[in-house]
């Protein structure tokens, strides 16, 4: 009956009906100032969110609207076909506004659901990954969500994982129908990560289910679709295990997607307003910089770490003997989360005291191990949640090392060594990811907060690595600038070798030797950094591509007020427009 109703809201908000969806005349607003317009179109973006969680129960999910947690969406033909009809829809609808004065906000937020409605469909039509890319496909994360996340009482939340179950089998069934010359790659990524979703599906689900207040029939219900969905993931591994086996023997497509769509992909993701071979070369330039403030700084150092030994001629090797050896301090392996746990109070008491940012002690942050299906992807992340349910945790995932050998272990931790576990920290934690997230979810702009611009995300957590130096975190040590500088170089690299991996074709070796030789990385780092590339496609460029904007924005902005310019206050005005793209975001400030 609920969704009865809302099927019938929805035809009486758009005014469309049946076949006619993508033919029915759209009636003009009527001509009124942009304040007027704007106000008519904030209501239309409104609906247009309400029926987007209609369209994407999950993505709803993820974003904290649980109306419709009880729906998994079968991703097969007539999803697909249920979606383009819903962006017909949508431009229908949103096209005389486009026509009409509006204000900034309004013209922005435009622009944000335009660009979104693009992308779904040059997901859908051109770049497909839904054919090639099995690590699309996993039902884990929202069950685990469903079950940690006390949006509502327990009984309310497990109908909802009763619900959701009732599809497993026939997600998995329309995956495997979809897949189609897989690459190597993806297809290892979600055999791992869908053998980590077996931890979801554990017998603490189970226990949960029987120990509630639902009622034995629904007992009884739960325990049979339980055991139906776990076995249908446990066939789903066995399918993979057996294409990455066929893949391994006879060869699979390439993971590069070529000059034409990444560039596509870049201007959809990032939205910089330059393209991704003019960010390449700036990208280029910088790296040289990068690497003349390290030989600067070991220059400083030299005699403090070797006093009886001439610096070497080759500046870069230098800087390498200098990393090297203070990358040996690094705590231990089995003590890396909660090494992680320990720093964050440190990291908001300097930010208090600094008055960098006005922190919300009241919004929580949760260090914990990343979940068993997350793995094999990045070894530290954060997952935040949607403006709906703003008070719930942000969980910060640090991979615990237990599975690497002694060798790749002392590899990772001398990249994360003393000084750049801190580093890490700001990025994801105080005053980086989760700090910007927490900001965002409080926007008066629904959809700035919720159509997130990964480059402004990311930009802004590399951007607060170095603001959080040039305001005197760790007491302007040498040593703690050399390896900022480090890792800013890699946030460089990141954009080089995705271009240069993804479009110029370069193999691994050349790859490993643009991280190891050119920007002092670890093995293992390099290593990881090389299976992230395969993974994905510019998203490694979004963290230097959003700090540079932010950071030559602010500078701008501190020229333009002279005196009159307050940190703090560009920092949380600049945070206050949700997570759009920074080039919107500088409009909207300058105004």
């Amino acid at each position: 009956m609920k969704l009865k109703i809302a099927a019938l809201a929805l035809l009486s908000a758009v005014g469309l009906a049946g076949c006619q969806s993508q033919t029915a005349e759209v009636t003009a607003p009527a001509p009124c100032l942009a304040e007027c317009q704007s106000a008519k179109f904030d209501k239309v973006g409104q609906e247009f969110v309400q029926d987007l969680w209609r369209q994407s129960p999950t993505w709803a999910l993820y974003s904290g609207f649980y109306d419709y947690a009880d729906q998994l969406e079968i991703p097969d033909a007539m999803s697909r076909a249920s979606e383009s009809q819903f962006v017909a829809r949508w431009r229908a609808r949103l096209m005389p506004y486009a026509q009409q004065p509006l204000t900034s906000a309004a013209r922005i937020d435009l622009a944000l659901i335009t660009n979104m409605l693009d992308k779904m469909e040059w997901e859908n039509t051109r770049f497909k990954s839904w054919q090639w890319n099995p690590a699309n496909y996993n039902v884990a994360g929202p069950f685990a969500r469903l079950m940690n996340e006390p949006y509502a009482a327990e009984e309310v939340r497990l109908r909802a994982i009763l619900g959701r179950m009732e599809l497993v089998p026939d997600y998995y069934s329309a995956a495997r129908a979809n897949i189609s010359n897989p690459t190597l790659e993806h297809t290892e990524l979600a055999l791992l990560q869908n053998q980590g979703a077996l931890s979801v599906f554990s017998d603490a689900m189970l226990t949960m289910a029987l120990d509630s207040g639902l009622s034995a029939q629904e007992k009884g219900l739960f325990e049979q679709r339980f055991y139906i969905a776990k076995q249908a993931i446990q066939s789903h591994i066995g399918w993979l295990e057996a294409e990455v086996a066929r893949l391994t023997q006879h060869g699979a497509r390439s993971f590069r997607i070529g000059e034409a769509l990444y560039e596509e992909k870049f201007a959809l993701d990032i939205q910089a307003g330059m393209t991704a071979k003019q960010l390449y070369q700036k990208a280029l330039a910088d790296k040289s910089q990068a690497q003349q403030q390290m030989v600067t700084i070991t220059e400083q150092l030299w005699p403090k770490y070797f006093p009886n030994t001439r610096m070497p001629a080759d500046d870069l090797l230098a800087v390498r003997q200098m990393i090297d050896h203070l990358s040996a301090r690094h705590v231990q392996r089995d003590e890396f989360v909660s090494e992680v746990r320990k720093q964050i109070p440190e990291l908001v008491q300097f930010v208090n005291d600094s008055k960098l940012v006005t922190l919300d002690p009241d919004k929580p942050l949760v260090v914990r191990e990343t979940p068993a299906y997350m793995r094999g992807f990045a070894g530290a992340s954060i997952s935040a949640p949607g403006p709906y349910d703003k008070h719930a945790n942000t969980y910060y995932n640090v991979t615990p090392l237990d599975g690497m050998s002694d060798e790749q272990a002392e590899s990772y931790l001398r990249e994360y060594n003393h000084w750049i576990l801190q580093i890490l920290n700001i990025h994801e934690a105080i005053p980086g990811h989760y700090t910007q997230l927490v900001y965002s979810n409080e926007s008066p702009s629904l959809i700035k907060s919720l159509f997130g611009n990964g480059a402004m995300i990311e930009g802004w957590a590399v951007y607060a690595e170095r603001v959080m130096l040039e305001q005197g975190y760790g007491g302007y040590e040498p040593e703690l600038w050399l390896m900022y500088w480090k890792w800013n170089l890699r946030v460089i690299t990141n954009t080089i070798i995705d271009y240069e991996i993804q479009v110029k074709g370069i193999d691994r070796q050349r790859a490993m030797s643009l991280m190891v030789d050119g920007a002092f990385q670890q093995q293992e780092e390099a290593a990881q950094k090389w299976r992230r590339a395969t993974l994905s496609q510019v998203q490694l460029t979004s963290y230097y591509s959003g700090f540079r904007e932010i950071y030559d924005w602010r500078e701008e902005n501190k020229v333009q007020l002279g005196q009159q310019f307050d940190l703090q206050r560009f920092h949380e005005t600049f945070l206050g427009y949700g997570s759009a793209p920074v080039k919107y975001i500088r409009e909207l400030m300058q105004q």
